[in-house]
């Protein structure tokens, strides 16, 4: 199984998402069984690590992001994942678009499929360090939800 998290700029919540899942992978389990990156609609952060506010709030929380780099969404990851995760719907109209009619990847918004009361993580990119909180919070739930219906479909 492979599941991708898309944001705008794979700074912020995307490498979190990401994070978030491998850890919660490992505590189940089922981290060879899963595989799981991250990417942005957008290119200008290609190459770069997360944000360093993300990387601080992550860190804080035991989910290490130093390793991960930003990269682009390509047409081949449609075919490449069997799951692709948006954190907001302007990040699935981009998704959608570009989704190659061959694509086999099923897309969806992250937290309307997993948390139920909202649709979107927010971007905490221009505000303060308790948005990057926020975002922990709202993503750490999901993913715990996220594993549970990933048990289901191994």
């Amino acid at each position: 199984m492979r599941v991708l998290f898309v944001c705008l700029g794979n700074i912020c919540r995307s490498p979190t998402a990401e994070g978030v899942l491998r850890h919660q992978l490992k505590l189940a389990g089922l981290e060879d069984q899963v595989e799981v990156a991250s990417a942005g609609t957008g290119d200008w952060h290609v190459g770069k690590p997360p944000d360093s506010r993300t990387r601080r709030a992550a860190l804080a929380r035991g989910y290490d992001l130093s390793a991960q780099r930003a990269q682009q969404v390509s047409a081949q990851d449609f075919s490449r994942y069997d799951l692709i995760l948006a954190m907001d719907t302007s990040n699935l109209g981009h998704l959608k678009a570009l989704q190659p009619s061959a694509g086999t990847a099923e897309l969806d918004l992250f937290l309307r499929r997993y948390e139920g009361e909202l649709d979107e993580v927010p971007d905490p990119y221009y505000g303060g360090e308790e948005g990057f909180e926020q975002v922990l919070d709202l993503i750490e739930l999901a993913c715990s939800k996220l594993v549970v219906e990933l048990k289901g479909r191994l």
